[in-house]
């Protein structure tokens, strides 16, 4: 039984329908890749999934439960995390603060955390505006572990960083699929990266799901297809 099931999900922001029918599921431990051209529903689905933007049809059930009929909050407390697009860290709040407001019982706790991302201990009573763009992705990634979430959502994680700090997250993101078992949802533009950790991908188009299979079956043909500029 998968862990997340999305089927037939439909949503509208007012009269401006968004979402025609996306389809995904992710298992146990798995990494998925939500792929597709800007604009064509990643992050809504995302805030569907959240509880952020309500669904108009469709099914969305977590670990059993539905999550049409539940609150952000209370989808959060069932187990999933998220880093959202644009980081969106606490400003005022320190490394430690940041952390320490979103944590949730179980094995991430600030040591932890810190070991994955060793620059926020050497940050850890600065302020997060005082951040860099990269170490405010590493806080915001480290704020959604705290949670100890079952699922983590990553949605464009790398986006606008620099080459070698998009390189220490994906290293981080790929320690978290080899150590902890930790199923992730990962929404992200770079084909190569996405192809040495996800598992499964499933590409969207114009709010749709129009291609679900394997990572290593993604030909040139469908990247060229749905992903090419």
């Amino acid at each position: 039984m998968s862990l997340l099931t999305v089927r037939g999900l439909t949503a509208s922001y007012g009269p401006s329908q968004a979402l025609f029918g996306v389809d995904l599921a992710i298992n146990e431990g798995e990494v998925l890749a939500l792929m597709g051209r800007n604009g064509m529903g990643k992050s809504t689905t995302i805030k569907v999934i959240c509880g952020m933007l309500a669904a108009s049809d469709g099914v969305l059930e977590f670990a059993g439960s539905d999550l049409r009929r539940l609150k952000s909050h209370q989808i959060a407390r069932l187990g999933i995390g998220l880093v959202p697009e644009g980081r969106r860290c606490f400003a005022p709040l320190t490394v430690e603060e940041n952390l320490t407001a979103a944590a949730r019982p179980g094995d991430w706790d600030f040591a932890k955390v810190a070991q994955l991302f060793p620059r926020l201990a050497e940050r850890r009573t600065q302020k997060a505006a005082s951040l860099s763009g990269g170490e405010q992705q590493m806080l915001a990634i480290g704020r959604a572990l705290m949670t100890n979430p079952r699922l983590l959502i990553l949605d464009e994680a790398t986006e606008g960083l620099a080459p070698v700090v998009r390189q220490e997250i994906w290293a981080a993101i790929a320690q978290l699929k080899s150590q902890t078992g930790m199923s992730i949802l990962v929404v992200d533009k770079t084909l190569k990266e996405l192809a040495q950790i996800a598992d499964h991908a499933v590409i969207l188009n114009r709010g749709q799901s129009v291609w679900t299979g394997r990572m290593d079956a993604l030909t040139p043909d469908l990247t060229d297809q749905y992903l090419g500029v």
